[in-house]
């Protein structure tokens, strides 16, 4: 996170911050921080507002918010993008006279911000142009092994998403036609409503009802999609699992979601990864943690072990005399890799004595007589301790 603030800094909220709050904490900083409300110090202001712009748009979304907090703003994908959260000019907004421009997609603040600067920057403007806009994202969970996690893999899956429709190569209209600005709004997707209060003009901005604010109305509908553009398929997608990802961390495929519209890119897909239990492994950071049984005369007389490794390989080791059971012993580096840097964990794993259940005549009558060399008793730390 070299030469950037902390987002949640940058929005002046804690880390456990509800929606609602980073919301209203971003409404706030956006009113001070817009270049064309501090028209004596716009260089500054700009800069400002791209930095809470930034903030925000991490932060608003649950799954960039919950990677943000694992990885920082540079995680495994290579960071959130930038320029904001919908796509401004320059990275921040320009009020035209009619509302600021890319704020039309945000319900409210929209409207909040048009009302606020409505009569202070100009007149009012009947033109909004309905540009690109990025398909929706997808969600997927995948289950995986320890063994996977460890080492990394690449998996084939198959997802359900809209694709662009072949025979009207995604306009909805029957081949040979083709849609029609909307009468009602004049293509813009938007209706505008002014109201004159006691403040000034309010203007109010809201999603066409006719065209449901694509601009367009389409009267020949494809046969194929039946006027949607898209349709629904199941492909088949490769996924690379970086090798030391952790229960509940994300992997996204940037471009693999459902379509843009009107020339926008396509949303990604969000893969959430969930880890199986192991009935041997456990995992504490990038440590493997391992159970090791011995038996007692292992641990009375020492002994070189083989210790069983995640990758399928086994670790020689060699234990002192004396060892007690609950001793740890660590291999160094054989632990999981990082997702973002080349240091890796250790493999710790841990002695239990086990107690024999059943013994031979011969066992038995050895035990015996070392049980006579060592008097029965335990060595006493304590004065009083058994009488």
């Amino acid at each position: 996170m070299a030469g950037k603030r902390d987002y949640y800094e940058v929005l002046g909220v804690n880390k456990n911050a509800t929606d609602d709050e980073i919301k209203k904490a971003y409404r706030k900083l956006a009113k001070k921080y817009h270049p064309d409300a501090n028209q004596d110090n716009k260089q500054e202001a700009e800069k400002k507002f791209k930095e809470v712009n930034e903030a925000y748009e991490t932060l608003s979304d649950s799954q960039k918010r919950r990677m943000y907090d694992q990885f920082g703003p540079d995680g495994p994908q290579g960071g959130f993008g930038a320029g904001g959260p919908f796509g401004g000019q320059g990275g921040y907004y320009s009020y035209n006279g009619t509302g600021f421009d890319g704020f039309g997609d945000f319900g409210d603040l929209g409207d909040i911000f048009s009302s606020f600067f409505t009569g202070g920057f100009g007149k009012q403007s009947s033109k909004r142009k309905s540009g690109p806009r990025k398909g929706q994202d997808l969600n997927l969970r995948l289950d995986i092994t320890f063994e996977e996690a460890f080492l990394g893999i690449e998996k084939e899956i198959i997802i359900t998403r809209n694709e662009k429709c072949n025979t009207c190569h995604g306009t909805g209209a029957k081949p040979g036609t083709n849609p029609i600005k909307c009468p009602n709004c004049q293509g813009t997707g938007q209706t505008r409503q002014v109201q004159n209060t006691i403040l000034g003009q309010v203007q109010t901005t809201r999603t066409c009802p006719e065209c449901h604010g694509t601009g367009e109305i389409i009267k020949d509908p494809c046969d194929t999609c039946k006027g949607r553009g898209t349709v629904r398929k199941q492909p088949k997608i490769k996924v690379r699992i970086p090798a030391g990802i952790d229960d509940d961390q994300t992997v996204v495929l940037r471009g693999e979601g459902d379509p843009g519209e009107k020339g926008g890119p396509n949303g990604d897909l969000y893969i959430t990864v969930r880890i199986k239990k192991h009935n041997i492994f456990t995992r504490k950071g990038n440590n493997v943690l391992c159970d090791v049984p011995i038996t007692i005369t292992q641990a009375s007389l020492g002994a070189e072990l083989e210790i069983p490794m995640v990758d399928g390989t086994k670790e020689k080791y060699k234990i002192p005399d004396g060892t007690q059971t609950g001793t740890k012993f660590t291999i160094r580096n054989k632990g999981f890799k990082s997702v973002n840097s080349s240091a890796q964990g250790d493999y710790i794993f841990t002695v239990i004595v086990q107690t024999p259940k059943r013994l031979s005549k011969e066992q038995r009558e050895l035990l015996t007589q070392l049980a006579k060399t060592m008097n029965e008793q335990p060595p006493i730390k304590k004065r009083g301790f058994f009488g």
